[in-house]
């Protein structure tokens, strides 16, 4: 399969990989035969590349991080608890979601468990969702970007746990906050902007009365907009005053962010969001947590379609935990447009020479 910008995908192409809604259920599944209706209701939802199946490239099955199953129960069990808190916005103290702590243990052991059968720490978070399904997802992508940030840092069962929790239940504040500020669209005012920074602070109000939810990981709420150099919000905290763990989060949600498409600006590429990670280095975010998080990305995940300095067409079939900037990967049109009389690939880690000029 490849993975296409939806501008390049064609009426009769098949769906490889299931587009998932807010929820964690099923949009657009796999196997399906796209039409200008169908690519024209995916562009209208934001989602803007999607798995493609391709004869050429039939062998080429990116791995995802974690099963489906793992992130649809995931997604739903943040989908029912933040709608929860939605619903009943004057209600205070445990009575929204008396069980919050023992069903979000359970989620994270899940996706654990997942982590744990992995063959490397290179992580792939692909799976394509909605506009609408941001929030949900986004919390789900950052939790297994911190499972993988604590395990790098030799966090015990306990410690990774109490991290888990904590950036599954990160952005939680944001349920207090107007739906029409959430998903505005255009620039904030200087009031609005007052309005949204103080979801950290209601985040930690929400998590801080659950006893089964510990206190730490309800500082992965109130601290994940801090910055290291005292920038952020809400306390202007520095260096090691934000807690280990609002540092990872905080790391995990900025990359997220970039990598997933919003309503006002295109998706960053992984490579460009590495890019602007380093160059946040000792200002936003600590330097060496910046190079342990970057070292466990793929930064070209497999299936991605990609563009040569020789000018030819390729697509990534395995990525190097040793060189993640230069994955193995299939040439599928020479410089001159034609297509290779027989399939071969080249090891770009051996090919000093040749770069990568952009993602296609």
């Amino acid at each position: 399969m490849r993975r296409m910008q939806i501008d390049r995908v064609m009426p009769g192409d098949i769906v490889a990989r299931t587009i998932f809604q807010e929820n964690g259920s099923v949009l657009l599944g796999e196997g399906v035969e796209l039409s200008d209706r169908y690519i024209e209701r995916l562009r209208n939802l934001g989602i803007d590349f999607l798995f493609i199946e391709d004869g050429k490239t039939a062998d080429i099955v990116p791995e995802d991080t974690i099963r489906d199953e793992t992130r649809k129960e995931a997604v739903n069990e943040i989908y029912k608890t933040m709608n929860a808190f939605k619903d009943d916005p004057g209600i205070q103290g445990r009575t929204i979601a008396p069980d919050m702590g023992k069903n979000f243990r359970r989620v994270f052991g899940s996706i654990m468990q997942d982590l744990a059968t992995r063959p490397t720490m290179l992580v792939n978070l692909s799976t394509i969702h909605s506009n609408d399904a941001y929030l949900f997802q986004h919390s789900f992508n950052v939790a297994v970007l911190a499972g993988i940030m604590g395990i790098a840092k030799g966090l015990n069962r306990n410690q990774l746990e109490e991290l888990g929790i904590g950036a599954l239940l990160f952005d939680i504040g944001m349920t207090k906050l107007p739906k029409q500020l959430v998903q505005k669209q255009g620039p904030l005012t200087a009031d609005e902007r007052a309005l949204l920074q103080t979801h950290p602070k209601e985040g930690f109000n929400i998590l801080r009365k659950y006893h089964d939810i510990s206190i730490v990981s309800a500082h992965c709420a109130l601290q994940h907009h801090e910055r290291f150099n005292g920038s952020g919000y809400p306390r202007q905290l520095q260096r090691d005053e934000i807690h280990l763990y609002a540092q990872i989060v905080g790391l995990a949600d900025t990359f997220d962010a970039l990598t997933s498409p919003r309503p006002y600006r295109k998706r960053y590429t992984a490579s460009e969001a590495i890019e602007y990670l380093f160059a946040a280095g000792g200002t936003y975010f600590e330097l060496e947590l910046i190079k342990l998080f970057c070292n466990h990305i793929s930064v070209y995940p497999v299936s991605t379609t990609l563009l040569l300095s020789t000018g030819q067409t390729v697509v990534v079939t395995e990525n190097n935990e040793l060189a993640v900037h230069r994955p193995q990967v299939r040439v599928i049109k020479e410089a001159d447009g034609s297509e290779p009389k027989s399939p071969y690939e080249i090891e770009l880690k051996n090919e000093t020479h040749i770069t990568i000029t952009k993602e296609l």
